[in-house]
């Protein structure tokens, strides 16, 4: 009676549902189907128990058992089936129906079948999956955690964030606190130090050159008519203190000639033709000793000049009305070189590249030699020195005891490797041969420590980042120079730019930005979001960007490489006045620590930001930031003189411009996106970037200028610096008598042909870009589109 109370539940559970408890007063037509036999159900007996408890565990095992004999469910099955909804219908109404309707019929042997099919078949999709995870892990096992994308500015922002002024500060005083202050010191302690940050590939080189220093004692300026002698920074001889000896390694020049000259004191201003010519008209220049100002030309131009107009001896100022604001020189000597670039193992007799002794004097010995009435102290009351038409020439000897040795000078480079084009370098220099780099190595060792730390979260640049300090830079950026000329193969394929930390700072007046016409774009744009929060407090001036030359370690990449470069530092002299002071960074002057100058390092982390954020940029856009189309309106400015220029180079620069313009518009835009072009065009049009300057380099140039036509000489009035002093060779040969032998074919040539042969070198290579950038045209326009 149990057994047959439990069958009929089960069939009115499995009808229960829409028809509102029905199936409980199940109808005669069931109880019919149902109507079991005692006996039947007796001779199942015990069965019919256990059947009902494995169809139990069938359901929750999930068909681990064959369920019972099908002779017995039959009834069931058929009863389910006429469900008054309909089967399919019950099967979408009712989400329970699977669980009740767990019993089929069906041979045994088919059910053990099915079951060990769907075991053996779950078990080779779960080997699948397993070998797939097992594959996917041990291929990504060596890869580092994925990044922000180079683009993001959520990475940059990162990266400025870990750059701190207490950070710079603290590594300033740990460079400054070494024990042993020589170069080579200081070359292996960053050495130690870049390594401990995380470059891994890092070395120290070495190289013996030739240096000009010192002598053991300081050299000297007596006036022969008053038997008086002064040291360089104005104190008489007899009146050294024990500061004098530290001051006279600031007071001279490096590969001057040395001995004794006696002469009459001639003032030539600043030595321009001009300056000369009116010297020369009343005075004879042989064997005299002019005093020269510094500015408005370049030092070693000037040289020249002077010499061939016959002078022995030269005294080198700066006009206090020239000095930058708030700094007192009267009483400062300073240090220049002579030394154009590299080892000078070409010098003549005594290590001197010069014939002429110079020696750098401070402004209060200039006014007294120069008999100059005194000069008002206010900037607008300012006048000039100069000596008076009725003045006496006054007799001096000039005494220069300055010493060569071989000595070895430290380079110290350190690789960032890149990885899409680790072969593509990005440069970053600093100096550490003195205390004139205004904490550019405590600056250098931030940016590496930001750098590394961002590599350490996952971050891995496209290029090849080279951090490089150089020795012997004072002497004549020696040690840039030899490192390059070792590596010159190489680095005329892999230089891609330069960023320079010369100096970065040496004041606080004016934050100024060099850079190539290249780079002029992404220059401004740094400046520009920095002096959005700069130090101080939002007034602060515009973006002040040129392509002035500028002494420094840019000189051999930009002269001798023409690799594009870009330069911030914050200065003492004022924008406006670039003109005369544009060459003022020419003296070396002893300089105030770190420290004095910018208690806060708040200057050197404005330096350390805006460098940082160009070196990003520089290792990782995809397509260069470089801009053809400044380098076009750059030439364009500088020949804004029609009459001073031959029609065929005004069209040639034109046609450069509409070339340049096509090359960065829109039109050309799938050429310059790197999601529309393949790796291998990407870095061919890259290297059509990079190499764009490199039609500007001319064989040769006038002493102390600039190889590169693309950087120009302080001025009101852009002008190429070739245009400006083939109008003074002109000028020279009407006005100098005395031309060296071994000069005097090159000498006739400039006079007579100084202008022609200006304006030919700049036809030449505003054509050879011209043809550069066709060729970039032609690469993208006639390869077919992967799209098409």
């Amino acid at each position: 009676m149990s057994c047959d109370f439990m069958a009929y539940r089960k069939v009115c559970d499995a009808q229960a549902g829409p028809l509102d408890r029905e199936a409980l007063h199940c109808s005669g037509s069931s109880e019919l189907d149902w109507d079991l036999d005692k006996e039947e159900l007796q001779e199942a007996g015990p069965s019919s128990d256990c059947t009902q408890m494995q169809q139990g565990d069938c359901q929750r095992s999930g068909c681990s058992d064959p369920g019972p004999d099908p002779e017995f469910m039959e009834p069931i099955q058929n009863s389910v089936s006429v469900s008054p909804h309909g089967r399919f219908e019950r099967l979408q109404e009712d989400p329970n129906y699977i669980s009740h309707f767990t019993r089929t019929t069906g041979h045994k042997g088919q059910r053990r079948l099915h079951c060990f099919i769907l075991r053996y078949f779950l078990a080779g999709v779960g080997i699948f999956v397993l070998g797939i995870l097992v594959g996917w892990f041990t291929h990504t096992s060596s890869k580092r955690p994925a990044a922000p994308s180079p683009e993001s500015s959520d990475l940059l922002e990162e990266l400025l964030r870990g750059i701190k002024a207490d950070k710079i500060n603290a590594l300033q005083k740990s460079f400054s606190s070494l024990a042993d202050d020589s170069e080579e010191s200081r070359a292996r302690y960053l050495y130690r130090q870049w390594i401990g940050l995380g470059l891994t590939d890092v070395h120290l080189y070495n190289h013996t050159v030739l240096l000009s220093l010192p002598g053991s004692t300081p050299n000297t300026i007596t006036d022969r008519s008053s038997h008086q002698c002064f040291l360089p920074h104005g104190s008489p001889c007899d009146q050294r203190g024990p500061t004098d000896l530290l001051r006279q390694q600031f007071s001279y020049a490096a590969y001057s000639a040395v001995g004794s000259v006696q002469g009459e004191v001639v003032d030539v201003q600043y030595a321009s033709l001009e300056d000369l010519r009116r010297a020369k008209d009343s005075l004879n220049l042989t064997n005299q000793i002019a005093v020269v100002k510094l500015g408005q030309a370049p030092l070693l131009y000037k040289l020249s000049l002077l010499s061939d107009f016959g002078f022995r001896g030269v005294l080198l100022y700066i006009d206090p009305c020239d000095a930058p604001s708030g700094r007192n020189i009267w009483h400062e000597a300073f240090q220049v070189t002579l030394n154009p670039g590299g080892n000078p193992s070409f010098a003549g007799s005594g290590g001197s590249l010069t014939s002429l002794l110079v020696q750098p004097i401070s402004a209060f010995l200039a006014k007294t030699l120069l008999s100059s009435p005194s000069v008002g102290q206010g900037a607008d009351a300012c006048t000039p020195l100069s000596m008076p038409p009725d003045a006496e020439q006054k007799k001096i000897t000039l005494t220069i005891g300055n010493q060569m040795s071989y000595k070895k000078i430290y380079n110290v480079v350190g690789y960032l490797k890149g990885k899409k084009n680790p072969d593509r370098h990005i440069l970053v220099g600093s100096r550490h041969d003195s205390d004139q780099g205004g904490g550019t190595s405590a600056i250098m060792t931030q940016l590496i420590a930001a750098l590394t730390e961002q590599t350490k979260q996952g971050w891995v640049p496209d290029r090849t980042t080279l951090f490089c300090s150089w020795g012997g830079t004072a002497l004549g950026n020696i040690g840039s120079y030899e490192w390059g000329k070792d590596n010159s193969v190489v680095l005329q394929s892999s230089a891609v730019a330069y960023v320079s930390l010369n100096s970065p700072v040496r004041g606080t007046e004016t934050l100024r930005a060099t850079a190539s016409p290249t780079l002029l774009q992404l220059t401004s744009d740094i400046q520009r979001r920095q002096l959005l929060s700069c130090i101080r407090g939002g007034n602060c001036p515009g973006p002040n960007v040129s392509s002035l030359q500028l002494p420094g370690d840019a000189s051999f990449f930009a002269n001798e490489l023409a690799v594009p470069t870009m330069e911030f530092a914050f200065e003492q002299t004022k924008a406006e006045n670039t003109e005369t002071t544009g060459f003022l960074s020419e003296a070396q002057f002893s300089a105030e620590s770190p420290e004095t100058l910018d208690p806060l390092f708040k200057f050197h982390e404005t330096i350390a930001k805006m460098t940082a954020e160009a070196i990003m940029r520089l290792v990782s856009d995809p397509v260069l930031p470089f801009y053809p189309l400044d380098i076009v309106l750059d030439v364009q400015n500088k020949l804004k003189d029609k009459n001073a220029v031959s029609p065929p180079l005004l069209s040639s620069a034109s046609s450069l411009r509409d070339h340049a313009a096509f090359f960065q518009s829109e039109a050309m835009r799938p050429a310059n996106d790197p999601k529309e072009r393949d790796p291998s065009h990407i870095r061919m049009l890259n290297d059509v970037l990079r190499d764009l300057e490199k039609s500007f380099i001319i064989p040769q140039t006038p002493t102390g200028v600039f190889r590169n036509l693309l950087y120009s000489l302080p001025g009101k009035n852009p002008q190429f610096s070739i245009l400006k002093f083939s109008q003074d060779a002109v000028l020279h040969c009407s006005v100098t008598s005395k031309v060296a032998k071994h000069h005097a074919l090159n000498k006739e040539a400039l006079c007579h042909s100084a202008k022609n042969q200006s304006l030919s070198l700049i036809l030449r290579a505003l054509r050879s870009a011209e043809r550069l950038v066709g060729f970039g045209l032609d690469l993208f326009e006639n390869y077919p589109s992967s799209t098409k």
